[in-house]
């Protein structure tokens, strides 16, 4: 798998905390050379790859010309395999027919719409550049030249109603996609809302609003057939996104540009690294221009972390951790790394093993997140 980083955006959302630059479009053309400078150095020789993953950023905020560029050089390197995704992550307002098709012509067959919201008043506050009418036309742009359209939303935006989401998902499942991604809003640091959360300016939603906000969503679209197959994630059925299944089967992955994080293990299971290259875009772009290293963050895990990182982002999807693969990659039965936690989780009907499996239950999806830190080790 590859993942792409595109670190540009008209502007920055209040709720991004990503790595991007806005009203620097200048540094296009520089950080195409560098990105091919990159690309030349890592691989060395096209390779071929299950899954692309075009994220940002926005790719589609390039104009038409330095997308093919991009696309041109992607092709070059990666060799999609017959049957492999593409993706590509797309503001509503990008989606022109010029963009769409240079996509589709260079092999994209997956488009992710970062629309958030159909609730004008909604997308206003989270200081999004489109309207809800402008998110239906471009979702249907997308239906027309791609086989697989997904869609992000955002939940618990502040002042938010449950009728307000109930709205939004009911407008999501009547359009043409295939794939939701359903967040609950959190103020991270680094965001425009950090400061005015700071400020007392901006208040997140009570905590019992934002689950039933979020159990209408699993209740609404697991009864129209979609399948709930990650903690935020749901798929008609054949539609689940493989590029994010790769990581959370602890697959090995290759990423470029700013800020783009990679993950490797050597074939005998005795190695695990992970990367991330320099966050600032200007620094990406210098570093490769002098011919210094990208790599900010260099991380050799030990085998233990390894396979409690596996181990948590397998209990994310709800097919649940095989505990026999899991041992194999640990050497003896792995059980023992995780309790007392694991007994105390199946005894609160947090999981639930059924053979080797291990999954999460109802109980325990709503409160996920504060089981990871004991499975991790965190607290040890």
């Amino acid at each position: 798998s590859a993942y792409v980083h595109i670190p540009f955006c008209s502007h920055r959302c209040g709720y991004c905390n990503f790595t991007l630059v806005a009203g620097r479009d200048d540094l296009v053309p520089a950080f195409l050379e560098a990105l091919a400078g990159e690309l030349a150095q890592t691989l060395g020789e096209p390779q071929p790859v299950d899954t692309i993953f075009l994220g940002g950023g926005t790719p589609t905020h390039l104009t038409p010309q330095s997308l093919e560029q991009l696309l041109q050089l992607l092709s070059h390197w990666f060799k999609l395999e017959p049957d492999g995704e593409y993706s590509c992550e797309a503001n509503p307002l990008d989606c022109t027919a010029q963009r769409l098709e240079l996509l589709r012509g260079y092999d994209v067959n997956r488009i992710s719409l970062g629309g958030q919201s159909f609730n004008d008043a909604k997308l206003l506050k989270l200081e999004r550049d489109h309207r809800g009418s402008q998110l239906v036309e471009a979702l249907g742009r997308c239906h027309e030249n791609f086989p697989r359209v997904a869609l992000d939303l955002i939940f618990a935006s502040p002042g938010e109603t449950l009728a307000e989401w109930q709205a939004d998902v009911a407008r999501a499942l009547a359009s043409p996609v295939s794939h939701l991604s359903t967040y609950g809003l959190t103020i991270e640091r680094g965001s425009a809302f950090y400061g005015r959360a700071l400020r007392r300016e901006l208040h997140e939603l009570a905590a019992e609003l934002q689950l039933e906000m979020y159990e209408h969503t699993i209740d609404e679209l697991t009864a129209r057939g979609w399948e709930h197959y990650e903690v935020s994630n749901f798929a008609r059925p054949g539609e689940r996104c493989r590029h994010n299944e790769a990581y959370w089967l602890g697959n090995p992955w290759l990423a470029f540009g700013p800020g783009a994080a990679s993950f490797e293990h050597s074939a005998d299971g005795r190695t695990f690294t992970r990367r991330v290259n320099h966050r600032s875009t200007t620094t990406y772009i210098r570093k490769q221009r002098h011919g210094e290293p990208l790599v900010s963050e260099s991380e050799q895990l030990s085998r233990e972390d390894f396979v409690r990182e596996r181990f948590v982002f397998g209990l994310r999807r709800l097919d649940g951790v095989d505990l026999a693969e899991l041992n194999r990659w640990w050497g003896s039965s792995v059980r023992g790394l995780f309790e007392p936690y694991l007994s105390r989780y199946i005894e609160r009907k947090w999981l639930v093993q059924t053979g080797d499996t291990i999954c999460l239950t109802r109980a325990g999806l709503v409160i996920s997140d504060g089981l990871w830190p004991d499975l991790l080790g965190d607290t040890r």
